[in-house]
């Protein structure tokens, strides 16, 4: 009986502590809200009718009255820059780095958000200066990320590399890919010095980080070939296939250069061939298809073309297909012949040839790093044609 009435008092009591509670709620929310000035509900306002550069000019009217809005300083910077009015985005970020009484974790917050704007203006000098200053704290990462796109854009590969370790030692995921790349970067600078010495010594360093870097592989083999030894360099290039065999075509064509620098453009074309029939490429097919016609005859050459349009069909390897059909072909089925392959010859001129697997960009050249997304080996050295569909 007692601990029944003890629950009749208990429950009033509870009832009334949270009614007395949700009041206060109530009167601090009203009593932050009245403190609001109304330009910042016109500013909201604004942005949920998708009327932004109205929201904006009420933003900026709120900042004026209010400086002590530092997250709105913020928000206006962010959307200036991405507007692409970094010249407003630096003021504001740099009117917040001269206050005084900034905390240290908002000023560090600044100072990174200056960076991008200055990254974003392609004032990279000043970029740099203001993301080197982070080398400490929440923004750390992001600014040494920062910091490696700006030494990427620069081409400062001994910078980049020093960058990615340090992001390495931050916790970020391994970069190895990355850091192959740039040695092979500085490779490549010192083959245009004809520094053979130096060239080598990047490779090793590109193939320490990554040995599967197939980059470094081939720029090996044409240093060896440079100084003479075609021999070291068949051999060098012949690794490719161990590595990946997708990116045989691109060492093909001086696969056979090598091979007859030393009287042996029989041995080579018998290579290209067992490619192609292993591999079954139209990039490989192109190389090796007129070699092997001078070489091995154009009845190899015709079984070549006719087994990769067999495993593999394209407008490529029916070209070649439609090369040994001609040569043994007698009028007027050779003329029949020729118009065929001018009118695919045609069509597959103007297709692009390579297209980044990252960000989808396409061009006729091959490339290490993507120039629309700048992503590292997303290329696959395959030769890409459009799907037709039916309409």
């Amino acid at each position: 009986m007692d601990l029944d009435f003890w629950w009749l008092l208990v429950i009033p009591a509870a009832f009334a502590l949270g009614w007395m509670a949700s009041r206060y709620d109530l009167k601090t929310l009203l009593s932050e809200s009245a403190n609001l000035p109304r330009s910042y509900f016109r500013g909201l306002n604004f942005l949920l009718n998708e009327q932004p550069d109205q929201a904006i000019d009420a933003f900026i009217e709120v900042v004026k009255l209010d400086p002590e809005t530092i997250e709105l300083h913020f928000a206006l910077g962010n959307l200036f820059r991405r507007r692409g009015e970094t010249d407003r985005a630096i003021r504001i970020h740099q009117n917040l780095l001269s206050r005084a009484d900034l905390p240290a974790s908002e000023r560090d917050h600044a100072l990174f958000e200056l960076g991008q704007d200055f990254l974003k203006a392609g004032l990279l000098d000043r970029a740099e200066e203001a993301l080197s200053r982070l080398d400490a704290g929440e923004y750390a990462r992001d600014a040494q990320r920062a910091l490696l796109t700006i030494y990427e854009i620069e081409k400062d590969w001994t910078h980049a590399i020093e960058a990615a370790r340090r992001l390495e030692t931050m916790g970020a995921d391994p970069l190895a890919k990355e850091i192959a790349q740039f040695y092979c970067e500085l490779a490549q600078e010192a083959l245009q010095r004809k520094d053979a010495a130096e060239a080598s010594a990047q490779l090793e360093r590109a193939l320490d980080a990554n040995p599967a870097n197939v980059r470094a592989t081939i720029l090996a083999g044409e240093v060896a070939a440079a100084r003479g030894d075609h021999a070291g360099a068949i051999e060098i290039w012949r690794r490719v296939e161990s590595q990946n065999p997708s990116y045989l075509p691109l060492v093909a064509e001086k696969l056979m250069k090598a091979f007859a620098a030393l009287s042996r453009a029989e041995e080579g074309a018998a290579l290209l061939r067992g490619y192609v029939e292993r591999y079954g490429s139209s990039d490989l097919l192109d190389v090796a298809y007129p070699h092997v016609a001078q070489l091995c005859g154009a009845q190899a050459a015709h079984a070549l073309a006719r087994a990769q349009m067999q495993t593999a069909p394209n407008l490529a390897g029916m070209t070649r297909l439609l090369d040994a059909q001609i040569e043994a072909a007698e009028e007027p089925r050779r003329g029949e012949l020729e118009l065929m392959r001018t009118l695919i010859k045609q069509r597959t001129k103007n297709l692009p040839r390579y297209t980044c697997q990252n960000c989808g960009f396409r061009a006729r050249l091959f490339y290490w790093q993507c120039p629309g997304c700048s992503g590292w080996e997303t290329y696959a050295p395959r030769r890409i044609e459009p799907i037709a569909t039916q309409s």
